[in-house]
């Protein structure tokens, strides 16, 4: 397993060892002993889940807040998103900047998003599964989001307004101004 930082702490890549043969190919997806060593900590993942998109649809930017506050290990297994996270943690250096990375079934690149980040995505081809694992429960009252295509903060997502698909939800989030009333 590699392991790389990028520039805003706590986010990291993580590509898994892969091993090719004549049958086809291996690889462990998660192994907690040597991703806890990377992270420094020891992560417990309650939940797993899996999401099938259309082109262009995009899901985010969405976080829960305490005392339901989710990290998060995201991979694609088949297809290609474009990944956004997006550092709201208050005092962060890097405040209301945001991280992108296309991830795809091909690269089997992760990124590792720790609680204190907006995450969302686009599907870049049709019917795209994208997997994550997340360190606490889905709670609804915990649940917020951001607005995609805030303008404070300057996402390329790869594809026009028009050209998206969005949830209702996703539609009437707030924007990051709104986030530190």
């Amino acid at each position: 397993m590699e392991i790389k930082t990028t520039f805003i702490d706590g986010l990291l890549l993580v590509r898994p060892a892969v091993f090719n043969d004549n049958r086809g190919c291996f690889f462990e997806s998660w192994n907690a002993q040597k991703f806890n060593e990377a992270v420094g900590m020891e992560i417990n993942f309650v939940q797993d889940n899996v999401s099938i998109s259309k082109a262009n649809v995009i899901r985010g930017l969405h976080y829960q807040i305490p005392p339901s506050a989710q990290s998060k290990l995201v991979r694609v297994v088949s297809g290609s998103i474009l990944d956004i996270a997006v550092d709201i943690r208050p005092g962060s250096k890097t405040y209301g900047q945001h991280f992108s990375v296309k991830l795809d079934a091909e690269s089997r690149l992760q990124l590792w998003i720790p609680d204190g980040f907006a995450h969302g995505f686009r599907a870049i081809e049709v019917d795209t599964v994208v997997m994550y694992k997340c360190t606490n429960f889905y709670d609804p009252a915990c649940e917020r989001s951001l607005k995609w295509n805030d303008t404070d903060l300057s996402i390329d997502w790869g594809a026009s307004p028009q050209d998206t698909i969005l949830s209702d939800k996703d539609s009437e989030a707030i924007s990051f101004k709104d986030l530190a009333r």
